[in-house]
């Protein structure tokens, strides 16, 4: 059984894909997420940390309307356009996460959606 997940609160899908699917009742997958502000639809920030907060804050609000939380993730995989960028990333990504550490893969890729910097999908149990 699955459910489809959409919120306002987060910026809209820009292909024919869901912002997250609640599967088996009690598994969040949540699409890749990047800057964009759900507003507005522009890209939230210029720098790394700036572009990983909103990245994270729209993971967040998904993670709520799917009935979930950060403290429930358990596994995360970050995108990034440059590796150098690293440090920057991660220092946000453990602010947003504090204590809970998901299991986490990071890949630095060539290219990503509207050329940010950064993207972040996840999985969480509800």
């Amino acid at each position: 059984m699955q459910k489809i997940v959409y919120t306002d609160s987060a910026p809209k899908p820009i292909g024919p894909y869901s912002q997250a699917i609640v599967a088996s009742g009690n598994l969040v997958f949540i699409a890749g997420q990047i800057p964009l502000d759900p507003v507005t639809g522009a890209i939230d920030g210029a720098d790394i940390a700036t572009q990983t907060r909103r990245t994270l804050a729209n993971v967040g609000e998904i993670l709520k309307k799917a009935g979930s939380s950060r403290d429930r993730v358990v596994k995360t995989t970050v995108f990034l356009k440059d590796m150098n960028e690293f440090a920057g990333m991660n220092a946000v990504y453990a602010e947003f996460f504090g204590k809970h550490a998901p299991a986490r893969s990071t890949i630095e890729v060539a290219r990503l959606p509207k050329d940010v910097k950064v993207e972040i999908e996840a999985i969480a149990i509800v």
